[in-house]
This record gives structure tokens, C-alpha cells and sequence, in this order.
């Protein structure tokens, strides 16, 4: 039986698919705002983010910003609408609560306990509960419940996969696919370089670089060639522990659509056994299509040293990726991720040299790996082990004004009530919806949550609640919901 994982939303936010809610901004090094405005839902709450550069633009997702000039042609201030005199300027919508400026005065533990306790003994989280929450601006533990209590994590280890990742390569690194041609112009092999977001079309742009290639060669038409394809990029074990299983594809150094047969970009879906031979096989249809010929079947096999690349395609940016991981708990991006950190680290990109580089890089990061245990990227395995403690100073990290580029780890969490996998989580109206931004995970009888929301004083404070031993996720899921919630009122 396929493991129990949390199922995607078909509505987050990110890069590939649109807004549908616009987050943050950050007001000098240390202060934290919160600023809630009023639309047809009457909810729009930002918490936190960054000042410097990045992937962020003032506090707003760039790509979500291009996405919202892209649907709205008119745009502008006037929202399509003229007068005589020229644009007429678009009103702002009132307030609903001020702008919080610098804590007034420090979170009060004792508060913090008094409303935590009642809420972290309830039947559905099971029979262990541990609990970190900390100040973001200051790096210190306001609640601790077994803080340093290594647990099975679920999906939330995915915050540990993606800072390792932005810490080695930086937000603006892209995966590259590369077509290679041997010297004599008869074989052309396609290099795989570990993106799993590879898409046919982007195949078909490389196919027609092959070919005017081909073409300068002196053949007209191009060819005819041998295709072969190199995944040696990669090492050890193709198939995660769990697989088959239709939360993740083979983890190779080759795919097109994460593997998927059913046209889904995100969540569980039926995956293709062959994920490498699949690529090369649209990639010799596609070079037909663009008028090079060619022989036989596409077989595995390195390119040439003296091959010279003829086509390239780059993935998009880490820092993109990284927030698709987290927004829809994308498992084949963190398993990809985790692989590029172990070439990064000069690792194998293998499970076990992953496990190695993740590590490292947070023990490098000065983070409390304590008792961590890196089974994967992407959580599924029960081997996985983090502390809550280990979680919040990931997102702590991940806040300090001095590391924009690990900014995407928060820019990335799932909005409660608004995106990803905590888009169906909070009704419209519940004191949560909107303020909290964390990631789910979910395996049989583990469930967990970890993120970040700003309290009453205006503190972003990062929390983290890892349960085992419930009985369903239906009961657990609220329980978790309820203390997160519950941090944003004291």
C-alpha cells in the first residue's frame, strides 16, 4: 500500500501556477510588520520577509508580480480606467489593523505556555507531542515541549532540504539539461543534469538548437544520428525505499514532468518506470520534428569527453524551485535538490551522499543537527528524524536579515486558508486563515507543522509541532492547526 502523505493542493502559490495571495514586508533589520487589508474576503495579512535583494522585490514574490502584470494588461495605477486629465489613481483599501512596528515589549513565555498547554494534550495528536517556538529576531526558545526530541518529520524536513540547498548553490542557480555532440557528428546524447521540472516543450526548444547546429556541420537535412542518454550524473539507487509509489518518480538524473503520465504538476499521481528513456524518447521525436534524422533507439550511455554541447536548457531558478518544494510538498524537487547539494559538496549524488551534504552544510549554517538523521529530501522515508528545535532554527535562518538568499524557505511556506498544502486546511473566517505560513507533513500515524506567524507584539515567531502515534489525520490536522493558531493571539 502506497504511504499516507499529505495530497497538494491544486491552488498554490507559486511560480508555475499564479498568486492568490500577496505576502510581506520588512520594515529595518529587526522589525517585524503585520499589515491586513480589506478585498472581497476581507482578509489580506502579511507577515515578515526581506529587505534585501532576492527573489523577493519589496516583499512580494517576483514571479508572482509578473504573473499579475501578465493577467492584467491594463495595469497600472489607473486599472484601465482614463479620464480627460489623463490615469485616474487606484484607491487604497483602509486598513483593518495598523502597521505594527518594533515589539513594544518581549513575548512573555509564561503567556505563551499558559495558552499552549491546554492545547498540546489533545487526543488527536497522538502519544507523543514535541513543540519548539522561538523569536525569529532574537534566535531565543520562548516554549519548548521535548524540543530536542528527535521525531519522524514527514514533509517538514523539506525546510531543512531546501536552506541546505539555497545555502550551497544561492537562489539563482539553474539546473542545466545539455544536448552533446561527438566530434565525427554522429551521435548526439542528451545529458541529463537532475531536473525533474524538464517538459517536453523544453525539449523542443533543444531540439531545434541541435539541429541548426547539425545543419552548420553541413548536413541539410541534419544528420542522421545515434541518440544516447547520460544519467551519470546521479549514483546509487534509483528507487526511493517507499517505491514504487505514486507520491515520486524514480530519482534519476533524466525525466520530463517528474515522471508523471497523467498531465499533473503536482501531487500523487501514476509515474513512469522508465523516466530516463522516456526523455530520450521525446527528445528523438522532437529532432525528427525539427528535421534531424534518427537511427535506432535512443540507448543509455556517456557522452564523449570531447563532446562539444550543441543545446542547453535551464531549469528555473533554485529559489523558484525551492518554493514549489515547500508550497506544494513537491517530493521529486526535494529529492533533486537534496542530489544538487550532494554534487555542490562534492558528495555523491547518491541518498547517502545527500544525507551527508545536507548535514554538513546546517552543521556549517551553525544549526543544532543533534540527533537529525537525513534518510532523504523529501521526507517519506521513516528513517527521517529532526528535532523541533532543529525546524525553528532552520526558519530563524532563514529570517535573518543577513541571509536574503534563504529567504524563499519562508517565501515558500504554504499560507493557511490561501495556498498549497494548507489551502483546504482553515476555513475563511478562522482566526489562523491568512497569519499562519507553514509546512504540513503527513505520513500514517505522523503528522506535523512548521512555520512562522506574527504574534500580537509584532514578532514573527517560527514554531514547531511534530506528533506520532494518531490515529487519523483528520483528527490531528485541526489539533496542530489549533496551536498554531493559537500563537498569533498571544
Amino acid at each position: 500500500m502506497a504511504e499516507q502523505v499529505e495530497e497538494p493542493s491544486v491552488r498554490p502559490s507559486d511560480p508555475w501556477r499564479g498568486p492568490k495571495f500577496l505576502t510581506t514586508k520588512h520594515n529595518g533589520s529587526h522589525t517585524w510588520q503585520v499589515i491586513a487589508g480589506s478585498a472581497t474576503l476581507g482578509l489580506a495579512v502579511a507577515a515578515g520577509a526581506v529587505l534585501a535583494a532576492g527573489p523577493w522585490d519589496n516583499g512580494q514574490r517576483k514571479a508572482e508580480r509578473a504573473l499579475a502584470a501578465a493577467a492584467d494588461h491594463t495595469g497600472g495605477a489607473h486599472h484601465g480606467r482614463t479620464t480627460p486629465e489623463g490615469p485616474r489613481p487606484a484607491p487604497s483599501a483602509p486598513a483593518v489593523l495598523p502597521a505594527l512596528t518594533a515589539a513594544k515589549a518581549a513575548q512573555d513565555p509564561a503567556g505563551l505556555r499558559a495558552a499552549l498547554t491546554p492545547l498540546v494534550d489533545a487526543p488527536g495528536l497522538g502519544k507523543k507531542l514535541a513543540a519548539s517556538v522561538v523569536d525569529t529576531a532574537t534566535g531565543e526558545q520562548l516554549y519548548g515541549h521535548g524540543a530536542t526530541t528527535p521525531m519522524t518529520p514527514a514533509s517538514t524536513i523539506k525546510i531543512a532540504t531546501t536552506t541546505a540547498a539555497l545555502s550551497v548553490l544561492g537562489p539563482d542557480h539553474r539546473i542545466a539539461t545539455t544536448a552533446a555532440l561527438s566530434p565525427d557528428s554522429r551521435t548526439l546524447t542528451l545529458v541529463g543534469g537532475g531536473d525533474p521540472t524538464l517538459a517536453k516543450a523544453d525539449l523542443r526548444a533543444m531540439a531545434a538548437e541541435a539541429a541548426d547546429a547539425l545543419r552548420e556541420d553541413g548536413e541539410d537535412p541534419a544528420g542522421p544520428v545515434r541518440l544516447t542518454y547520460d544519467v551519470s550524473r546521479y549514483t546509487g539507487p534509483e528507487l526511493h525505499p517507499i517505491s514504487p509509489n505514486e507520491n515520486i518518480a524514480p530519482v534519476t538524473a533524466l525525466m520530463i514532468d517528474e515522471g508523471r503520465l497523467d498531465g499533473s504538476d503536482r501531487g500523487p499521481a501514476d509515474r513512469t518506470d522508465d523516466p530516463a528513456g522516456d526523455a530520450a524518447r521525446a527528445f528523438a521525436e522532437a529532432l525528427e520534428k525539427a528535421g534531424v534524422q534518427v537511427t535506432g533507439a535512443p540507448r543509455e550511455a556517456r557522452a564523449a569527453d570531447e563532446a562539444r554541447t550543441v543545446a542547453t536548457h535551464r531549469s528555473a531558478p533554485l529559489s523558484a524551485l525551492a518554493e514549489r518544494t515547500l508550497t506544494n510538498s513537491d517530493n521529486d524537487i526535494a529529492e533533486a535538490l537534496a542530489r544538487q547539494t550532494a554534487i555542490a559538496k562534492g558528495e555523491k549524488a547518491s541518498f547517502a551522499g545527500a544525507r551527508r551534504a545536507v548535514t554538513n552544510e546546517l552543521k556549517k549554517l551553525q544549526l543544532p543537527v543533534g540527533g537529525a538523521h537525513f534518510a532523504d529530501g523529501s521526507g517519506l522515508d521513516r528513517k527521517d528524524r529532526v528535532t523541533p528545535a532543529l525546524l525553528t532554527a532552520l526558519l530563524a535562518r532563514a529570517a535573518d536579515p543577513d541571509r536574503p538568499g534563504l529567504r524563499p524557505v519562508l517565501t515558500g511556506l504554504p499560507i493557511a486558508g490561501f495556498s498549497g498544502t494548507l489551502d483546504g486546511r482553515y476555513e475563511r473566517d478562522a482566526a489562523g486563515t491568512g497569519l499562519v505560513r507553514a509546512k504540513t507533513g503527513t505520513l500514517r500515524g505522523v503528522n506535523s507543522l512548521a512555520g512562522t506567524v506574527v504574534d500580537r507584539q509584532g514578532r514573527l515567531l517560527a514554531f514547531a509541532f511534530l506528533a506520532s502515534g494518531s490515529t487519523s489525520a483528520a483528527g490531528a490536522e485541526p489539533a496542530l492547526d489549533a496551536l498554531a493558531t493559537a500563537l498569533a493571539g498571544v
